[in-house]
C-alpha cells in the first residue's frame, strides 16, 4: 500500500511539472504577430473571464493592445506599450509612458495557443 501511494505521488508530481513547465523564449520571434486574448483568470485552473482583447507583438519592441468594450460605451481602445524578452520571459510596461514593467512567464506554448502568467493574472491567448 505504501509503495502504491508513493507511486501515485511521483506520477502526480511529474504530471504537474510537465503540464505547467515554463517555456523559455529565446527572443521575440516566438511571439511576434497578433494574438487574441481569449480569457484571463486569477488562478491557472480558476474561473476564466472572457475578454475581447488583441495583442500585437511588433518586432520593434512595441506591444499594441486593442480592446473592445463589451457594453459598447467606448467601442475600441488602442494602447501601445514597450516589451522585451529578458531571461526567457516577456517584460512589458504596466502603463504607457511609465518605466514600470511586469514579468510574464510563458507557462505553455502549443502551436497557436499560449498561456502567460503575469503579476496578477493568467492570460490565455490564441494566435490570429
Amino acid at each position: 500500500m505504501k509503495n502504491y501511494i508513493k507511486l501515485v505521488l511521483v506520477v502526480m508530481a511529474l504530471f504537474g511539472h510537465s503540464v505547467f513547465a515554463d517555456v523559455v523564449l529565446k527572443d521575440n520571434s516566438d511571439i511576434l504577430g497578433k494574438w487574441k486574448l481569449t480569457s484571463e483568470a486569477t488562478k491557472i485552473d480558476g474561473e476564466k473571464k472572457q475578454v475581447k482583447v488583441e495583442w500585437d507583438f511588433k518586432s520593434d519592441g512595441t506591444l499594441l493592445t486593442t480592446s473592445t468594450d463589451s457594453v459598447g460605451r467606448t467601442k475600441e481602445m488602442k494602447i501601445a506599450v514597450k516589451y522585451s524578452i529578458e531571461n526567457g520571459e516577456i517584460k512589458k510596461q504596466t502603463k504607457p509612458g511609465q518605466e514600470k514593467y511586469e514579468s510574464c512567464k510563458v507557462l505553455e506554448k502549443d502551436g497557436n495557443n499560449m498561456v502567460l502568467k503575469c503579476m496578477f493574472l493568467f492570460y490565455f491567448l490564441t494566435k490570429i
